[in-house]
């Protein structure tokens, strides 16, 4: 039986264990199956793969997904732009392994936003700089939207949260926040942004989906913002990541 899964630490978040028993039992796709794998360190990895040859695949999640580059074999060049994979496939041929990494957090991210994201937002703010904004601000390039990374503390090409005053968060429509914060069970924190200066015109994209409203959402729901989780792009990315485990091509992203 073939098997895929996922890496991270912690795993008690993780949507796609369940999202893919689910696919495979509506698809009757037998002989597979799709597990969780915690790993306390990156570095596991590799006894993961050469101590389970039934493993042909992997998704990776929070905090791996820039640490596992050094031991793939090759990147694919959108996660290479990336500089973060969350999916890997692997491939065994005479007692040889070869990793290689994708991002398909990219095109799921792409795919999830409305058809006329790029004529209503012109300026995104894009809160966190871990792996996961760097598909996001990936995502934002391709659409031709300017973006302002926002970080705790002033790194390099970032402002801080201290730093987002009236002027920024009405220049900047659209406010993607890529951290964990308010993820189940942690559901009362929030970022820490000035919450008093959004309107209706602003669009909050939140990449977590448990709450399916998180307390980010909430706070721009009161203001009139629109608002989105991050389930359909965590479902779009585990389709991709379906399509090259079997062999396929990822779909191409649309504006």
């Amino acid at each position: 039986m073939k098997q895929y899964g996922l890496i991270g630490f912690p795993l008690t978040h993780s949507f796609s264990e369940k999202y893919f028993a689910k696919k495979f039992r509506k698809e009757k796709i037998g002989d597979v199956e799709y597990m969780n794998f915690p790993l306390q360190s990156i570095g596991e990895i590799m006894s993961l793969v050469f101590d389970n040859p039934e493993i042909y695949g992997l998704n990776v999640t929070i905090p791996y997904k820039e640490q596992v580059i050094p031991f793939l074999n090759d990147i694919d060049p959108e996660a290479n732009e990336a500089g973060a994979v969350n999916t890997i496939n692997i491939s065994r041929k005479n007692n040889k392994i070869f990793l290689k990494g994708y991002n398909t957090d990219i095109i799921g991210f792409i795919q999830s936003l409305p058809a006329d994201i790029s004529q209503k937002h012109k300026n995104a703010l894009v809160l966190g700089t871990g792996g996961a904004s760097k598909a996001v601000v990936c995502g934002l390039k391709k659409l031709n939207i300017k973006y302002q990374l926002v970080s705790r503390t002033g790194k390099p090409g970032c402002v801080t949260y201290k730093d987002l005053d009236e002027k920024t968060i009405r220049k900047n429509t659209l406010i993607i926040n890529t951290t964990p914060l308010g993820m189940h069970p942690d559901t009362g924190s929030l970022p820490d942004i000035p919450y008093w200066y959004l309107s209706e015109k602003h669009l909050l994209y939140d990449l977590i989906y448990n709450p399916s409203v998180s307390r980010f959402l909430m706070e721009g729901k009161k203001h009139g913002a629109g608002m989105m989780n991050g389930l359909q792009m965590l479902e779009n990315q585990a389709e991709e990541s379906w399509k090259i485990w079997k062999g396929g091509r990822m779909g191409r992203w649309k504006i």
